[in-house]
């Protein structure tokens, strides 16, 4: 499973993309080509890396909380986090409450049919079980 923290501007403000970059010492600056009707490409801050989600990331904005509806989508990606670092991940029942949280993010929209698929079709890979 992929976990990325990203922080996405336009063209114009890459600037401040490179800033966190420095700033925190973790991540890369990629650029998202756009061939739309759109004017501008946008870059993103991405931070892929667990070790750095969790020693950098997660530990800043949990010192100093957004101030914005972000906020809770932080939160959730962090309770995904600690999920994974418990090896939640590895069982179907795990794998499944990191996807119904990670599916509330961002567009607020669960992808029930995707929940199905993965109780219906994922096998427990617990060696414990």
């Amino acid at each position: 499973m992929a976990h990325e923290f990203a922080v996405t501007q336009g063209a114009s403000s890459v600037d401040s993309l490179h800033l966190l970059v420095k700033f925190f010492g973790v991540g890369n600056v990629y650029i998202n080509k756009r061939y739309d009707n759109h004017k501008e490409h946008l870059y993103r801050y991405c931070v892929r890396a667990r070790e750095e989600l969790v020693k950098t990331i997660i530990p800043f904005f949990e010192r100093y909380p957004l101030r914005t509806s972000k906020q809770d989508n932080f939160l959730k990606f962090a309770e995904c986090m600690d999920l994974m670092g418990t090896g939640a991940h590895l069982t179907s029942s795990g794998l499944i409450k990191i996807v119904e949280i990670a599916e509330t993010m961002n567009h607020k929209k669960p992808r029930t049919e995707i929940i199905r698929i993965l109780r219906d079709y994922t096998p427990d890979t617990d060696p414990h079980r």
